[in-house]
């Protein structure tokens, strides 16, 4: 069987709670454990830093993807299996999109939320297939998934789409969604 590319999100901050760094280091173990790639941003800095340091230090395989502005503010993680760099933020999203099979988000910025909106709306047109899951350490995506919960109520997005999304905060939860995971029906209008 192939390597699966597993594409993480996240903050380049560790927020202010530890919750989330652990909740970091155990993503990064899960990953390694399934022997997964780790696709992200290519930081050494934040959470980021965090999944990938844990990936490599579990003898994990890890590809980051950079644009070159960013890689010359010292951000770039040096121990990485590979680097991609890219020349805008909007390349990198795309590469990493075309490089992971399934797409992880754990908590941060509007960057992050930003990218999974993407990864959401893509899938809805038939322009990627892989599971968008949303890590919900200590309760971080409520919110977003009550928004989205909304959106369904007010004829916006599809009952059966809001579907193809999984909050949780439970490895064994991601590992069956993963494996069960039927892309969405392309949108008709």
């Amino acid at each position: 069987m192939a390597t699966q590319n597993i594409a993480v999100y996240c903050g380049a901050s560790s927020g202010n709670k530890i919750i989330y760094t652990e909740a970091a280091k155990a993503l990064g173990t899960w990953i390694a454990g399934r022997n997964a790639r780790l696709i992200y941003g290519g930081a050494q800095v934040g959470l980021m830093g965090t999944v990938a340091d844990t990936v490599l230090a579990h003898d994990g395989q890890v590809t980051g993807v950079m644009p070159g502005f960013m890689s010359q503010q010292e951000l770039v993680h040096p121990g990485l299996t590979e680097m991609i760099k890219v020349d805008t933020m909007s390349a990198r999203k795309a590469k990493m999109i075309e490089l992971a099979d399934v797409f992880i988000a754990l908590p941060g910025s509007p960057g992050t939320l930003e990218e999974m909106s993407e990864v959401i709306s893509w899938a809805r047109i038939g322009q990627q297939n892989g599971p968008c899951i949303f890590y919900n350490v200590a309760g971080y995506y409520d919110l977003l998934q009550q928004f989205l919960a909304h959106m369904v109520s007010e004829g916006f997005l599809t009952q059966v789409d809001f579907e193809k999304y999984l909050f949780t905060d439970s490895f064994s939860v991601m590992a069956s969604f993963i494996k069960d995971y039927q892309p969405p029906k392309i949108r008709e209008y």
